[in-house]
Order: C-alpha cells, then structure tokens, then sequence
C-alpha cells in the first residue's frame, strides 16, 4: 500500500492545477517540455511516471511524436482496487497495453475533438495500443472511454504533444 501511494504521489497528482492551467494558455507552439517533462513538473502524475518508467515509455514519450496523451493522475490510480498499480507494474505487456491506450498519435485539442464530434457529440479515434477510444462532448463536460473518465483539465501544451488530464485510468478490452 505505501508502494501505491508513493507512486501515485510521483506522477499524476496535480497541485498543479494553476500550473497546468498556466501551461494550457493558448498559444501557436508547444510548450518548452516534452509529455514526460511537462507531467513530472505538474507534481500530479507520479503513478504515471513510475509506470511508464516501468513499461520502458520513458524515451517514447520524450521522443519527436506529436502525441495526445490522457493522463491520469495519481488520485485516478488511487481509485483502482488495492494491489492492481502493483500487479501492473509486475505485467509488462499489460501495462503497456493499458498505458498505450491513452496515447493517441497526432495533436488533438479540445478545439480539434469539437470539431470532429459528430451530432451526438461522439468523437472515436485510435490509440497507439491499437484499440478504439470514444469521447464524448457534452456541453462543458469531456468523458474519455467506456468508464467515461472526466477531463479535468485540457490542453497542457508539451514539445511534443498536447496532454489532457482525466480523473481515471482507461482499461482497454483485453
């Protein structure tokens, strides 16, 4: 249990909303960090670090991209039953499945997804694990996935990307 919450305090903990928010100014280029950097500066993603880390992601998501990434924070880990963060970290391949499954290749805005929302206010894309992802846009409120994950802060500008973080961990159909 001190393990879990040791890691969730690394990645996805995010006293930095201000931060973030800063961070998600609009601006015409990416921000100065990579998603790695960007998220380990936040303060709110250490169970996302350490499980990248453990997936060997760490130089994936550090490299060229451009990637959208879902990030969980560490309270959305903290969620999971006890014992599961450290299952996974112990399951390489379905870790990376998992961790996979909220990256999509590409720079995908909340601008971008409106646009590509249909009547419904659906978007479907496709991640890097290879699975489909559903969002679903209604009115203010952004739900990543079958457990509709909320997005509780969009637009975290990176080097390499865009992040948005959400307030769950997405679990592909494995």
């Amino acid at each position: 249990m001190k393990k879990l919450a040791l890691l969730a305090t690394v990645l996805l903990a995010v006293p930095a909303a201000s931060a973030l928010q800063a961070q998600a100014a609009p601006e015409k280029h990416m921000g100065p960090r990579n998603i790695v950097e960007t998220a380990v500066a936040a303060g709110q993603f250490k169970t996302l670090a350490a499980a990248l880390q453990a997936a060997d992601l760490i130089t994936t998501l550090q490299g060229k991209g451009p990637f959208t990434v879902f990030a969980p924070t560490d309270a959305a880990f903290a969620k999971l039953p006890a014992g599961t963060v450290d299952g996974l970290l112990k399951d390489k391949p379905k870790l990376t499945s998992i961790l996979t499954y909220h990256v999509v290749a590409g720079v995908l805005t909340a601008a971008d997804l409106q646009a590509r929302a249909d009547k419904d206010g659906y978007v479907t894309l496709t991640t890097v694990q290879g699975s489909t992802l559903r969002i679903h846009l209604a009115g203010s409120a952004v739900h990543v996935g079958d457990k509709f994950a909320n997005v509780t802060g969009a637009d975290v500008k990176a080097s390499n990307g865009i992040i948005h973080v959400i307030d769950a961990v997405l679990l592909p159909s494995m």
